[in-house]
C-alpha cells in the first residue's frame, strides 16, 4: 500500500513541484546560449548541421502531414510553423495534457552563406527534413600553385 508522505501541512510531492517550478523560474530567466539556440520544450525540437555544400535542418513534429507546415527563409532566418489539432475528447476531464496543440513558430537564424531558392524539404515518421544549399560563391575555393 502507498504511504502518502508529508512535510507538514503540504504533501512530499507537492514540495517537489513547488521546487520544479522555482527552478524552471530561476533557469528560464537565464539568456540564452546565442543566437541559433532555443529555449527547452520548444516544439517543435529542431537540430541543425552543415557540410561545406548545404545546412541540414531537422524538426521533430510527429503527427502532421506533409501540407501542414509553413516554412520559408528571409534574410538567413528559418521559420516553421504549422497548426496542430486538439484530441477531440467528450466527457472527459485532463489531469494531465503534455502534448501540445494549437499553432505553433519556431524561427532559427541561419548561416550567413545559405540559398533561400534551393531548398529542398521532406515529411517522414514525424521528421520534417530540409536540405538548405550553400551558395557557390562564398564556399572556399582551392587554387592550384604552378
Amino acid at each position: 500500500m502507498f504511504t502518502y508522505l508529508t512535510n507538514g501541512d503540504r504533501g512530499l510531492f507537492d514540495e517537489f513541484d513547488r521546487l520544479q517550478r522555482e527552478m524552471d523560474q530561476l533557469f528560464g530567466a537565464w539568456p540564452q546560449a546565442g543566437i541559433r539556440s532555443g529555449r527547452a520544450g520548444a516544439f517543435p525540437a529542431i537540430n541543425i548541421g552543415a557540410t561545406p555544400e548545404e545546412v541540414h535542418v531537422y524538426a521533430y513534429a510527429p503527427g502532421f502531414e506533409a501540407g501542414q507546415f509553413d516554412v520559408s527563409i528571409q534574410q538567413n532566418v528559418l521559420s516553421i510553423g504549422g497548426t496542430r489539432k486538439a484530441e477531440p475528447r467528450q466527457n472527459c476531464t485532463w489531469y494531465l495534457r503534455e502534448r501540445f496543440d494549437g499553432e505553433f513558430r519556431r524561427a532559427v537564424t541561419l548561416p550567413e552563406d545559405v540559398d533561400p531558392e534551393r531548398v529542398e524539404a521532406t515529411y517522414t515518421d514525424g521528421v520534417l527534413h530540409l536540405v538548405i544549399q550553400r551558395r557557390a560563391a562564398v564556399r572556399p575555393r582551392q587554387v592550384p600553385v604552378g
